[in-house]
């Protein structure tokens, strides 16, 4: 059986006389405990939910499980995710149950055998903008502009370029990107192994 992400390295088996090569599967997921950003082939959504800082272990587990089982429903059975990697920068809000739900779903996605790839923030600016220091106003504008996308918040936006950037790193991508952007490729941790249908 022919898979996307060969273990041995060794070449796929070849695809039938005149079938076309199947467009790998990838999904952006921006993790937020407010409003996780998904973008997959069917388009973008948000996952909103709020909490309280007085809100018990029970009800935060409750949220935090809430999130993840969405996720994975939403993202289904995909090639590869590509998922924003947490800000050292951000000090402030529930810094625990965000690094607690991004390892959920994590762990989650690789349960189903899915392969994770990790965008930093700067990175996932830099791909969208040339700058790894745009704001995300200005990442939901080139979403917007580069993609024609309907993005109704910048969780989806940066969902989007999440998944642009995945499929460009399978040889795929969505549209021609300058190389200054694809840099910002290079500062990812993609997964070990070796995409056979796409490369």
């Amino acid at each position: 059986m022919t898979t996307l992400f060969d273990v041995t390295h060794t070449a796929s088996a070849p695809a039938p006389a005149g079938a076309p090569p199947r467009t790998p599967r990838v999904a952006g997921i921006d993790v937020s405990l407010t409003s996780t950003g998904i973008a997959t082939l069917g388009g973008t959504t948000t996952i909103p939910t709020k909490g309280k800082r007085a809100d018990s272990i029970a009800q935060r587990r409750a949220r935090l499980r809430h999130i993840t089982d969405t996720v994975l429903t939403e993202v289904g059975h995909v090639d590869l995710a590509v998922i924003e990697g947490p800000s050292h920068h951000s000090v402030g809000g529930s810094v625990w149950d965000r690094g607690g739900l991004w390892w959920l779903i994590v762990d989650g996605l690789t349960a189903r055998d899915i392969a994770v790839a990790v965008m930093p923030p700067q990175c996932r600016a830099k791909y969208a903008t040339g700058s790894g220091a745009a704001r995300k106003e200005a990442v939901m504008e080139a979403a917007q502009r580069r993609y024609g996308a309907l993005c109704e918040t910048d969780d989806e936006a940066d969902a989007l370029i999440l998944r642009a950037a995945g499929l460009d790193w399978l040889g795929v991508p969505l549209t021609e990107v300058p190389p200054g952007h694809r840099v910002a490729l290079t500062g990812c941790q993609w997964p070990d192994l070796v995409p056979a249908v796409a490369r």
